[in-house]
């Protein structure tokens, strides 16, 4: 009978404190235990290691020169490159302000000395598993933005189609005042939405001319093919109505179900809207790029057929009217 051995859950640590002993405890203990530990005597020296090292968690002194463990933290959890790295604060303090204070800065521990060993293994094993999970999902979405990116690459007269919608489908969420899950949503949607199409022959795909009704029926299907490879990914939960709905159109004329009116999701509605612009305003083999003026007064006569919501398009005329709209209307000017 094999006998499987669990693996031992590792990680770079980084300890900073002002007080040697301190240090010295918790590297000895943690090391102790598997962990690489590395230590700082100050809160500035924290953030330089933190930029040139990967860390998978920090222990924070909170009373330290230059910079204080709340100062630190807050510039952890504020930087895109570190926000997701667990932060326990350690202090010899115990007052419910510091509590408060940890919190508000972010921090996801909070620890108070004399430090118990048991309690603080506890802690850091817990957050340094939340840590491993968050890397994995990090690197699962990095793969699925990889290959929406390949097929995008395929054709070169949609290079920087799928950048610009997930930067202009967010700020016209924004824009709209729909909730941050939504806007987070729309930005990986703009990424992944056409992901579907790595089941579509590049005969199909790349093909110069018109679609025969056969080659339509394998193209109609990219929305739920998209839908099917991003659905085991729980973060994606928000972002699944996007991808399976952004070729519906408000009349349920559009594909691949038929919906209509407010049956369509609004954040696929507004996909849709960025999609079409996008498409309009950059050249194919089977067009030209129209200009932003004709773009535009397309879509109107688009909207009036019953094809996109007609709030949704007014917001977006305004957007681009602002002159807010430069990363996607570059696409006018830009050739393949």
């Amino acid at each position: 009978m094999l006998v499987q051995l669990s693996q031992p859950l590792l990680g770079t640590i980084l300890v900073a404190d002002d007080q040697v002993a301190n240090r010295e405890l918790l590297e000895e203990l943690l090391t102790a235990e598997g962990f690489q530990v590395i230590t700082v005597a100050d809160g500035a020296a924290a953030v330089a290691e933190l930029a040139r090292t990967q860390v998978d968690l920090v222990l924070l002194d909170v009373m330290m020169p230059h910079l204080n463990g709340f100062e630190v933290c807050e510039k952890i959890k504020n930087n895109p490159d570190t926000y997701l790295i667990p932060v326990i604060m350690i202090t010899a303090l115990s007052a419910k302000q510091d509590r408060l204070e940890s919190i508000k800065v972010g921090a996801d521990d909070f620890l108070t000395r004399p430090v118990d060993r048991t309690g603080l293994l506890a802690r850091v094993r817990s957050l340094l598993k939340l840590k491993q999970r968050t890397d994995e999902l990090e690197r699962a979405e990095s793969v699925l933005f990889t290959l929406a990116q390949s097929i995008e690459g395929k054709d070169p007269y949609t290079h920087g189609h799928c950048e610009r919608l997930a930067e202009y489908s967010g700020r016209l969420g924004e824009q709209l005042g729909l909730p941050e899950d939504q806007i987070t949503a729309l930005r990986r949607a703009g990424i992944v939405h056409d992901v579907g199409k790595i089941a579509v022959p590049d005969a199909v795909l790349l093909k110069p001319g018109r679609l025969t009704p056969e080659e339509w029926t394998i193209m109609r299907e990219h929305p739920v093919v998209g839908e099917r490879i991003c659905a085991p990914m729980k973060s994606f939960r928000c972002v699944l109505p996007i991808i399976r709905h952004h070729h519906e159109k408000l009349d349920g004329s559009g594909y691949p179900d038929g919906l209509r009116g407010s049956a369509i999701p609004v954040t696929a509605r507004v996909l849709q809207i960025v999609d079409v612009y996008d498409a309009l305003t950059t050249e194919r083999p089977y067009k030209k790029a129209f200009s932003i003026t004709d773009t535009l007064e397309t879509m109107k006569q688009e909207v009036a057929k019953g094809w996109w919501d007609p709030d949704i398009f007014e917001r977006f005329v305004r957007l681009v009217s602002s002159g807010a709209a430069v990363v996607l209307s570059r696409a006018a000017t830009a050739g393949p």
